[in-house]
């Protein structure tokens, strides 16, 4: 115990410093949970629409095949597949514009939080 350092030193200084390094820290706490919030927020919200995007494909397919099994001739088969096809390369053209809208909102959400609310960031 005689090795353990002192709580403060001749000028009190260290005794000072502490609530505020502490206040740093628990600022760090706050920031860094509401960050993460906010994040499983958006990543809900975002799983949500991916999960209707693949019951949406899941009706599409369907629908093809029970299409497919009531028509009778090769050039009606032709057609309804066009048809799926063409829905099939709008959805992945939805996908691609989700994709890129679902990334704005993570790397949106973690800068704000990074310049607005984290302690000791430029302001």
């Amino acid at each position: 115990m005689a090795n353990r350092p002192s709580q403060t030193d001749a000028s009190g200084s260290a005794a000072k410093q502490s609530p505020d390094f502490l206040k740093f820290g628990e600022a760090q706490t706050e920031a860094t949970l509401a960050l993460q919030k906010e994040l499983a927020d958006t990543y809900e919200q975002i799983g949500r629409a991916w999960l209707a995007r693949v019951k949406s494909e899941a009706d599409l397919w369907s629908d093809l095949a029970t299409k497919m099994s009531s028509i009778r001739s090769g050039p009606d088969a032709l057609g309804a597949y066009q048809q799926c096809v063409a829905q099939r390369m709008q959805l992945v053209v939805d996908d691609g514009r989700r994709l890129l809208e679902d990334s704005q909102k993570i790397m949106s959400t973690i800068t704000r939080a990074m310049s607005n609310g984290w302690p000791g960031a430029a302001s």
